[in-house]
């Protein structure tokens, strides 16, 4: 499994992600020639090598046109990185542009209130027009329409759909009513796309993150001063492990807070990698106490282990006659159930009693419950989601002095293999043979190590 591991010493932010994902080696022009595939214009491209602490490293940027106050925003729809007049510089609400900085989790004056992401440390002497806001909801569906390949389309959405849902929340809106001012909206959607795409490219299947530096302070934002993280900020990173107070100033800003809320699971420890490529990020502001970068590590999982979502189904059963209980689990299996057994347990009133299991894939979980409900006398079961772990194995044949049997192969992490023999096989070539059957299984294990 190809994995990617934002190793955040200085933060996460939006512009810094995709710059670090360039340095891994996605070329500038694919981001260019996939994001002509939205509906998006007045913007262009920009990614510079830069050293940071002696640290070599892409900054990239999305200029953005300023156009006079009335005038439509930048080239027609669809055209992406032409020149424009009077760019001014999109910093990614950035880690480290300071105090000054506005950004999105400002105070909401009420249900109409607007989403302001982004925004650059001067401010436009214009007021933008009403058509210049995007729904929340409007953007999705420009994603769900793009060209977009799936996987890049899938990590976008969900990535504007967890930012959504943080503002919704913390604005006291619904999901659908946030919106994103048409400056914001251009560059964060610049921003997302282009992380999904990247990540696309890359063949990423899966994202670690270290423990996230939270910053300190105070921002003034578009409706006064909050504290930092900003509070869509910190709602994206619920689960999270964070530093509280580590840093100065905003270090993780909303978009970071979003992607890696979409994309990676909270809390989940890092496995053992096999690192594959290294690339660094760099942000604006230069910060005190630390390079503001963000170093992603491209490797891959060992495959020692395998990992799925099962369904375990189970009933409880006090009044049943014990003969019943074989043939239902045989029903249950037939069903589709990946395993099932009996647990003896003490029941109310003291009746002596069994508690039903059943393993599933979530596909099979009806079929499974009727027939758990149909071949015995329960009433009511519980179920719930439960993830497993499995060793990589294998099914070989082996030639023992009795006969052919198939053997199960596992491979344990430390290199330690399980010999398991199939039990149906040994039983029938115990009984074909006449002989004991602990005997057929020491000869298939000895000729599976063999």
């Amino acid at each position: 499994m190809r994995v990617l591991y934002f190793d955040a010493f200085a933060g996460v932010s939006g512009d810094m992600t995709v710059g670090a994902l360039l340095a891994l080696g996605v070329e500038l022009e694919q981001l260019r020639s996939e994001l002509a595939k939205l509906p998006v214009s007045g913007y262009r491209l920009r990614a510079a090598a830069t050293s940071v602490h002696g640290i070599a490293a892409t900054k990239f940027d999305v200029d953005l046109d300023d156009p006079p106050c009335g005038q439509p925003a930048g080239p027609p729809a669809g055209h992406v990185g032409s020149p424009v007049p009077q760019p001014h510089q999109h910093h990614d609400e950035s880690v480290g542009d300071g105090p000054a900085h506005r950004y999105g989790e400002g105070e909401s004056p009420g249900p109409t209130a607007h989403h302001h992401l982004h925004q650059p440390d001067h401010q436009h002497t214009h007021q933008p027009a009403e058509h210049g806001h995007r729904h929340y909801r409007d953007i999705r569906a420009m994603l769900e329409a793009s060209g977009l390949a799936a996987g890049a389309k899938r990590r976008a959405l969900a990535i504007f759909a967890r930012l959504a849902e943080a503002e919704g929340k913390v604005h006291g809106m619904v999901v659908d009513e946030v919106t994103f001012h048409e400056v914001g909206a251009i560059d964060s959607i610049v921003d997302i796309a282009a992380a999904a795409i990247a990540m696309d490219l890359l063949g990423v299947e899966h994202v670690y993150t270290s423990t996230l530096p939270l910053g300190s302070g105070l921002v003034r934002a578009q409706h006064g001063v909050i504290p930092v993280p900003g509070p869509a900020t910190i709602e994206l990173l619920r689960g999270f492990p964070v530093r509280a107070g580590d840093g100065s100033g905003e270090l993780i800003t909303p978009t970071g807070a979003a992607i890696l809320a979409a994309l990676a699971t909270p809390g989940e420890p890092v496995p053992p990698l096999r690192v594959e490529a290294i690339g660094y990020g760099a942000g604006t502001r230069r910060q005190p106490d630390r390079p503001n970068l963000l170093r992603l590590m491209l490797g891959r999982v060992a495959p020692a282990t395998q990992g799925d979502e099962l369904v375990e189904i189970a009933a409880s059963i006090d009044d049943a006659n014990p003969e019943l209980y074989a043939y239902a689990l045989e029903a249950v299996l037939a069903a589709g159930a990946r395993d099932a057994w009996l647990v003896a347990a003490q029941m109310k009133k003291q009746r002596p009693g069994v508690v039903l299991h059943a393993l599933a894939e979530p596909a099979a979980r009806e079929l499974v419950v009727s027939a758990i409900l149909r071949e015995t006398t329960a009433i009511g079961l519980r179920f719930h989601a439960v993830q497993r772990v499995v060793l990589p194995r294998q099914q070989i044949a082996v030639e023992t002095p009795y006969g052919a049997v198939q053997v199960k192969l596992a491979h344990a992490p430390d290199g330690t293999l399980n010999v398991a023999p199939e039990y149906e096989d040994c039983r029938r070539v115990a009984r074909q043979r006449g002989v004991a059957l602990k005997l057929v299984y020491q000869a298939a294990i000895a000729a599976a190590l063999r």
